[in-house]
C-alpha cells in the first residue's frame, strides 16, 4: 500500500504534486508535495482504489499529510470497513447479535 501511494502522488498524472523525492515522514503540505487541491485529488484517489469514504472531518494533516500517516489512515479505514460489511443485517439497519 505505502508504495502505491507513493507512485500515486509521484505520477505525471498528478499535475500538482511537487516531487522530486521525499521521505515517508516528509510533509506534503510543509514540503510542497502537494498543495490543498492536490490533497483532494489524493483523497478521491483512496476512496476510489481502496473502497473507502472519507469524512470531510477526517481531512486534516494527522490522516493525510505523510506516506506514513496517509497508510496508517488507509489501513484503519480499510480494516473498520472490513469488520462491518461482513453482517448483512448490519447492512439492512438490524442490530448485531448481541449488541443489546
Amino acid at each position: 500500500m505505502r508504495e502505491s501511494l507513493r507512485a500515486f502522488i509521484s505520477a505525471p498524472s498528478l499535475p500538482l504534486a511537487r516531487v522530486d523525492s521525499f521521505q515517508d515522514d516528509d510533509s506534503f503540505l510543509e514540503k510542497g508535495i502537494l498543495d490543498s487541491t492536490g490533497v483532494l485529488e489524493l483523497v478521491g484517489h483512496i476512496e476510489k482504489e481502496y473502497g473507502i469514504r472519507v469524512e470531510a472531518d477526517e481531512i486534516i494533516p494527522d490522516n493525510l499529510d505523510s506516506i506514513s500517516k496517509l497508510t496508517v489512515f488507509v489501513e484503519r479505514k480499510t480494516a473498520s470497513k472490513s469488520s462491518w460489511s461482513g453482517s448483512p443485517d448490519h447492512l439492512a439497519g438490524k442490530p448485531s447479535p448481541g449488541l443489546d
